[in-house]
């Protein structure tokens, strides 16, 4: 496993304690891809709720939240109720209020590190974007596992992040996070026992920042359900065995 043991979680805590609670200080000076960013997911998110197997739109957990920038252009609109984890106190006293006329779709609010975070069985998308980068590869593991683990039946866990074009791992050493290379992602995915079901990238993001990727993984112990076109194609070959 690469070493990224020198992230520092105090110093990343820190890092986000000094970023006022608006759109350009969650999305770190890049507020104006937003837009660009919620339709991509939107996509994604529609691709999925497509699957013949897909998630039910009951309860979704938007993991490092911010100010609720994914909870309200992209949670929200797609399901009941919405549960956020975020470690920065500012950041969640003002989901509320970004928020706005739909908070009363958001559910629990968690001020809790992912490391430390243990969810309960009931999220049937636990979205995680740009927040993995801040967590050793260890406790990336741990992380997903207790994600994995918190899936309802057809459940799907999404990973939107950043990887590197060089195949490495890169440092921040301004808040302590890491860009970890799509094969960074793939071992880790593996150790998570989990499986990608679909993997995208992000489009219409400005050239000279890293290349965004989303992933859909569900555990690797589940069986994929065949279409209905599918089981009458497998009845009819295997009739015209007999």
């Amino acid at each position: 496993m690469n070493d990224n043991t020198s992230i520092n979680y105090e110093l990343s805590l820190k890092y986000w304690a000094e970023i006022p609670p608006t759109l350009d200080g969650v999305l770190g000076g890049f507020g104006f891809i937003s837009n660009a960013d919620i339709e991509g997911s939107k996509l994604f998110l529609k691709s999925i709720f497509a699957l013949d197997n897909g998630p039910a739109p009951n309860v979704a957990l938007d993991c490092g939240a911010g100010i609720g920038r994914i909870t309200k252009y992209l949670l929200i609109p797609s399901f009941k109720k919405v549960d956020v984890i975020e470690p920065d106190e500012k950041f969640i006293n003002a989901i509320e209020d970004f928020v706005g006329e739909n908070k009363n779709q958001v559910e629990s609010l968690y001020k809790v590190s992912l490391q430390e975070f243990i969810p309960e069985k009931k999220y049937d998308v636990i979205w995680n974007q740009w927040v993995l980068g801040y967590l050793t590869d260890e406790d990336l593991v741990l992380y997903l596992n207790r994600c994995r683990e918190a899936l309802t039946e057809n459940g799907v866990l999404v990973v939107k992040e950043n990887v590197t074009s060089s195949g490495a791992i890169e440092k921040d050493e301004a808040d302590s996070s890491v860009t970890r290379s799509l094969k960074d992602y793939m071992r880790i995915f593996k150790k998570a026992n989990l499986k990608r079901i679909k993997q995208c990238k992000q489009t219409n993001f400005p050239s000279g920042i890293y290349p965004v990727y989303m992933f859909a993984l569900v555990p690797n112990t589940r069986i994929p359900e065949l279409s209905y076109a599918t089981r009458l194609r497998s009845t009819h070959h295997n009739a015209s065995d007999l």
